[in-house]
């Protein structure tokens, strides 16, 4: 007869929700692997994240529902961006909070559960900290391509799109060159160019764009008539979702998001296309990577991350350390408080190490160096 270590969470929940991402798969099966085959706990999969809670879509998840999802993209759970301290437009906000809030609490208590286990990015950790806030028991796992989640070195999901980009960029290059071309890609990354940052450096990019460097296209223009100048026909420039010039960020947030609501079409990546061309005469194109960049399997280092993620969540399910989020701190794993991911967007800092290593490969900014 097997034995079970001693548990303080006899039964939890577990969700994922906001955008799927590679790892989401693998990090469902190390928690509740292990929660089950280590503590015996139950374990109750909600459908679509915070709406299977609200509505009490759910079911009891068992050891062969876990077969098989290690190399899986996507969510066996579902996701959705509900949230249930945000009301929908032209409705009763406190009302409408008021009642979801109840339902998960109702069925929190109905199901009978010692905690919920979610997974996801930013928006996911501020709901599970507000529903902490409420008195209920919730443990996070950071889960975002975007890697801008406070508190943890890397989140899972990030390797993977980072490779999926760095390919697709590489396979532009060889378009570029032949047709004497200024290629630019479009990355997410819409509050923190994590993402561009790394696919850029790691796919030898001439100029990357990222929110937290405000860029100057006249400074662009002037970094590729240099390299034209040096006998080089073409050039790469890669730019997160959310890049911003110098003169948006001057702007107030409403006279900012007016200004991008009419020069940021159909993204970001044209309108920086159009302004090269514009400046330079050189042919430019845009390609934007989309969902692509979030979708398929995970990579090796995803999945090895997401699982251990995943068996740390069932260590502290099972010595009932709730109101935290699983993390990577250097090559260990631990946690820290709710509070943390809650509070704000992981930026990069203006001397991240990566910056200073594009700069010295002669990468450009957008801004004066």
């Amino acid at each position: 007869m097997k034995t079970f270590q001693t548990s303080v969470t006899k039964t939890f929940g577990i969700l994922t929700s906001g955008g799927d991402c590679p790892g989401l798969n693998a990090a469902i099966r190390g928690v509740c692997r292990a929660a089950i085959t280590r503590y015996n706990m139950k374990v109750i999969g909600f459908a679509e994240g915070y709406r299977g809670l609200i509505k009490g879509e759910c079911r009891e998840l068992h050891l062969e529902d876990f077969t098989g999802i290690l190399t899986q993209g996507g969510t066996i759970l579902g996701a959705s961006r509900e949230k249930p301290f945000k009301a929908q437009p032209n409705v009763n906000t406190s009302k409408v909070e008021q009642d979801k809030v109840l339902a998960i609490k109702e069925n929190y208590r109905k199901l009978g559960l010692d905690c919920i286990v979610t997974l996801g990015g930013n928006g996911t950790h501020r709901t599970a900290y507000n529903l902490a806030m409420e008195g209920l028991n919730v443990l996070g796992l950071p889960k975002t391509i975007d890697n801008d989640i406070m508190g943890t070195d890397r989140s899972f999901g990030f390797n993977s799109a980072l490779a999926i980009a760095t390919d697709a960029i590489d396979r532009l290059h060889s378009t570029a060159q032949s047709h004497s071309r200024v290629m630019v890609i479009e990355l997410m990354g819409n509050k923190a160019g994590w993402l561009a940052l790394y696919a850029g450096v790691a796919s030898g990019g001439d100029v990357i764009l990222i929110p937290e460097i405000p860029y100057d296209i006249k400074n662009i223009a002037r970094h590729l008539d240099e390299r034209t100048k040096q006998g080089k026909s073409f050039s790469i420039v890669v730019v997160a979702e959310g890049a911003l010039s110098v003169a948006e960020e001057r702007m107030d947030k409403k006279d900012r998001k007016k200004y991008r609501a009419e020069t940021v079409n159909p993204s970001i990546g044209y309108r920086v296309a159009r302004e090269i061309e514009a400046e330079t005469g050189m042919e430019t194109r845009a390609t934007v990577l989309g969902y692509v960049q979030r979708g398929g399997i995970p990579s090796a280092t995803d999945r090895i991350l997401a699982t251990s993620f995943g068996t740390a969540a069932a260590e502290l399910l099972a010595r009932g350390e709730y109101g935290r989020m699983v993390a990577l701190a250097g090559n260990d794993i631990t946690s820290v408080p709710l509070s943390i991911p809650a509070e704000k967007i992981k930026n990069i800092p203006r001397d991240h190490h990566m910056i200073d290593t594009a700069l010295s490969m002669g990468t450009c900014f957008g801004n004066k160096e």
